[in-house]
């Protein structure tokens, strides 16, 4: 190819991820935003004398920043050639209740994003415990993927090893970068450790019909980004 058209088809690309990215933070920011309504608080008592019941005490009562929850070195591996190792925050960073952060990398034409957010539940005396809130929105985040008619290809399963409870999903979903569709291969992980889940996107695309990443290497690299992600809670 000569080198003039290698230099075309290199911005092509690169414009092409940049775009796509912009349009995928729809997705995490939504996924943070889920269950926002949950404060925590106990009802008030409605008559003077009654006495309120108490809900149960939760292990985690803070977040850590999410773009802190993996190391530097994870991030260059998941998202090769990232000008960005820090991440890019997502929302309005309040580390109590939730946070997200983004990351992006293109190799050539082997586009790469992994998101990880972090949603954080209180116990309510009229609701449940925040374990049990925290396994609700766990579902939810399988559940939303599996009645998305646009995921192709999807399969589910549990995985072992990380936190109290992990799903994973895999799936294929086709976006559009103006009149141009772009196919890219999903990997949600989903894990909730006590009452806090932390959720896992990793995708990547072949831009210039280069090839889709395998499913069981996104699927690994989602887990390692899991794993030091429930590590940081404290």
């Amino acid at each position: 190819m000569p080198r003039t058209a290698q230099r075309t088809s290199s911005r092509s690309a690169t414009r092409s991820a940049r775009t796509l990215a912009c349009a995928a933070l729809v997705l995490p920011a939504l996924l943070v935003a889920g269950c926002s309504s949950d404060s925590g608080e106990e009802p008030a008592s409605s008559e003077q004398g009654e006495s309120t019941p108490s809900a149960a005490p939760v292990k985690f009562k803070e977040l850590p920043d999410a773009c802190k929850t993996l190391s530097k070195d994870t991030v260059k591996k998941l998202t090769p050639k990232t000008d960005n190792a820090s991440g890019k925050r997502i929302g309005a960073g309040n580390t109590q209740d939730s946070g997200s952060c983004l990351w992006s990398g293109l190799d050539k034409f082997d586009y790469r994003q992994l998101t990880v957010s972090l949603k954080r539940f209180d116990s309510d005396a009229s609701r449940g415990s925040g374990d049990k809130l925290a396994g609700a929105f766990l579902q939810q985040q399988v559940d939303g993927l599996k009645t998305d008619k646009a995921n192709k290809d999807l399969k589910t399963e549990p995985v072992k090893g990380i936190g109290e409870q992990a799903t994973a999903v895999s799936y294929e979903v086709d976006k559009k970068d103006g009149k141009k569709s772009e196919a890219f291969r999903e990997e949600r992980l989903v894990v909730r450790q006590a009452n806090v889940v932390v959720s896992v996107d990793y995708s990547g695309a072949g831009f210039e019909d280069a090839k889709l990443p395998k499913a069981d290497d996104l699927g690994k690299n989602a887990e390692k980004a899991a794993k030091e992600a429930v590590a940081s809670l404290k």
